[in-house]
Order: structure tokens, then C-alpha cells, then sequence
């Protein structure tokens, strides 16, 4: 098959690309190397035997450009951020996607199949239950409660803490401006891929881990601030009290999870969790990465949090199971194999104080009142 890549420069992207290659694929990379992800420019990564475009999937000439001739479609192209340019993540997420299926429709092109990448954060905050009330889905903890370090979720009717549960792909309530820009994604993908006979498939992923992840994009998560901070002999924050869950998975797992869907029928006009299998509490997560690496450093805990973080969630992942996949690789070899990438680095900036601080300023990290 022909195949286009939006995003292919990118850390789940570049490794897709390299699996369709392998199996024997035509691939071509749509990506405009954003900054600060893509800070150093085009990645030294790229297999040459993939076409590569420079061009921004919002601009609708260069993504008819790169559709033309393709049997089927991975949009990865994506802003992910903690900042509040709200805009920013419509247009980016929401805009392209659209894009996709008009230029689809109106130019009539063949195509295929169009795998679109959505997100764990769909979800919001997760499903819980209450023991006297039963399952709900809370809404976003607000700062009236975070800022007395009251970090649980607690029963809207009698006021009890609540249990998370395992959550599953009809559990719905985007809450932050990425998680919705997401859904929208997912809407338009499984929509209009019906309506006009476009097989279209969402995959909400956990939290993806491995080589290739930007050193400098501040949303892509623990593994990253974990073993920066190790790397460069600084003392990480953990936001909260470090109890939080987490659900965490090895790329090549996705990698499997996004092959599968592009050769599988039934997953046609739906949308799959992606997920490790596991829950983990963050402060487990960061004892596993300091083992592991080999060096600890005491963490700060319980002084700052990030407002607009989940407290606990963790995907049901029995409906992409049900199709044959299963993640496979378990969570000290993601770490381990991050520390490899990290340490063959030779030009990592410290950029951690950076970026810290700039999340205070912009409100998204306060402190304990």
C-alpha cells in the first residue's frame, strides 16, 4: 500500500514508519517539524526510503499535495501542550482532521482507510465508584480543592471518597483543551468516515514510552521528566502526592496496535483504548525508573500540583484485546530503553528550569496553599 504519515518525523509517527516500511509498505511523511518538539530540525531518524514533505497538515494545498496517490492515512500530526492557547489546539487537532475527509470527498480520491490518533485524556477524569451511589464519571477537580492539597476525588451526592475503576471506551468526559480538541478528532474520523463509506479507526493511547519522545515538548510526561532530572542530577518534582495512577505502554506495542487496525476489518468506524494492561502509582513509576537507572535522588512531593492533571485513570483495554492484540513489553524495558536513547544523546540541554518555570507563570503548576 501507499501510505501517508501526518506527524512521521514524530515519536509514535517515525516509529510507525519504520514498520510499514519493514512489511513492505510505500511511506510518505507529512510534517512540519514543529519547534520546540522538532527544536534541532529534521531528525537524523528518517529512513530514507520514506518520502518526506515539509508542509503544516492545516494548510490545505500541502496536505492534498501528500494525500495524492495513497491507499490509506496515519494522522499523528498533532499540538500537545499544558498551555493555555486554547485555539492552538483546535485548530491544529481538529482543523486537519476535517481537512482530511473534505479533501477526501471532494477530490474523490481512493482511499482506503484513515487511522486517526486520538488520546487516553478523551476519557477525563476516568470512571469511578461510589459505594453508596454506584458508578459516575467526575468532572475536573478545581482549584477551591487542589490548592488544600485535597487531592481525591469525592462523591457528588454524599460527599465520600470514590474508588477509580478500569475505564472503558464508552466512558466519555474530555475535560482539558487537548482532551477535547481530541474527541472532536474522533467525532469527525468515525462520523463522516460512515457517512460517506470511509473506513476510519481512533486509537486512544496511554501514556506512550521510548526512544524518539522530544526532550523538549513539556507534555510528553513522566519518563521524560524522570530521567532528565536523573541525567542531569536534579531533584524532580512530583506533583500531588505522588499516589496518583497511571497507565504507561511501550511504543512498540502501539506500533503494534496501529498495524493491526490498518489490516483488520472489524475495527472499522470505532475507537480502541491502547494501554498497558497495568496501573502504577506515579511515585512507583519514578522508584522503577531510579532502579533501573541506577542512581536515586529524593523527590519533592505534595507542594505543587498541575492543574487540570487527571488524579487517577487507567484504560480497559478488552475491546482491542478482543481483536488478537496485547500489549507485550513490560515497563522496566521502556525504561531501560529510554535511558539508552537518553545517555547517546551529545547535545541535551537542561531545560528543565525552563520549562518549570514557565508552566508557573502560566498558571498550569501552583503551589500548596
Amino acid at each position: 500500500m501507499n501510505i501517508l504519515v501526518t506527524g512521521g518525523a514524530g515519536f509514535i509517527g517515525s516509529h510507525t514508519v519504520d514498520m510499514l516500511l519493514v512489511k513492505g509498505h510505500k511511506v510518505r511523511i507529512l510534517d512540519n517539524l514543529q519547534k520546540p518538539v522538532h527544536l534541532k530540525g529534521k531528525p537524523g531518524y528518517i529512513p530514507e526510503k520514506a518520502e518526506f514533505i515539509l508542509g503544516d497538515v492545516r494548510d490545505k494545498a500541502a496536505l492534498e499535495k501528500a494525500m495524492q496517490g495513497v491507499d490509506a492515512i496515519y494522522h499523528f500530526a498533532a499540538y500537545q501542550d499544558y498551555l493555555p492557547d486554547f485555539s492552538t489546539y483546535f485548530h491544529v487537532n481538529s482543523v486537519s482532521t476535517a481537512l482530511i475527509y473534505e479533501i477526501i470527498v471532494e477530490k474523490n480520491l481512493p482511499v482506503q482507510k484513515v487511522i486517526v490518533a486520538s488520546s487516553q485524556a478523551v476519557s477525563g477524569e476516568g470512571l469511578y465508584r461510589c459505594e453508596e451511589h454506584g458508578e459516575l464519571i467526575p468532572d475536573i477537580r478545581l482549584e477551591e480543592q487542589l490548592s488544600k492539597g485535597d487531592w481525591e476525588h469525592h462523591c457528588p451526592y454524599c460527599g465520600k471518597y470514590m474508588n477509580y475503576m478500569p475505564t472503558p471506551e464508552t466512558r466519555i468526559n474530555p475535560q482539558n483543551q487537548y482532551a477535547m480538541s481530541k474527541h472532536s478528532q474522533e467525532i469527525i474520523a468515525v462520523n463522516l468516515g460512515k457517512r460517506y463509506g470511509i473506513p476510519s479507526v481512533a486509537l486512544r493511547y496511554s501514556i506512550v514510552q521510548g526512544p524518539r519522545q522530544s526532550f523538549y515538548n513539556a507534555y510528553s510526561g513522566a519518563m521524560r521528566i524522570f530521567n532528565l532530572h536523573l541525567y542531569f542530577d536534579r531533584q524532580p518534582t512530583v506533583y500531588e502526592d505522588g499516589m496518583q495512577i497511571r497507565d504507561y505502554i511501550n511504543y512498540r506495542d502501539v506500533v503494534d496496535a496501529n498495524l493491526m487496525v490498518l489490516e483488520n476489518d472489524k475495527a472499522d468506524y470505532q475507537s480502541f483504548n491502547v494501554g498497558g494492561g497495568r496501573a502504577y502509582t506515579v511515585i512507583d513509576f519514578y522508584n522503577r525508573v531510579q532502579k533501573v537507572i541506577g542512581k536515586h535522588i529524593d523527590p519533592v512531593i505534595a507542594k505543587y500540583y498541575r492543574y487540570g492533571d487527571t488524579r487517577h485513570i487507567f484504560s480497559d483495554i478488552s475491546k482491542l484485546k478482543s481483536l488478537g492484540w496485547e500489549p507485550k513489553i513490560p515497563i522496566e524495558e521502556s525504561i531501560d530503553e529510554y535511558r539508552e536513547y537518553l545517555e547517546s544523546q551529545t547535545d541535551i540541554d537542561d531545560i528543565l528550569e525552563y520549562a518549570e518555570k514557565t508552566m508557573m507563570k502560566k498558571g498550569v503548576v501552583r503551589a500548596v496553599k
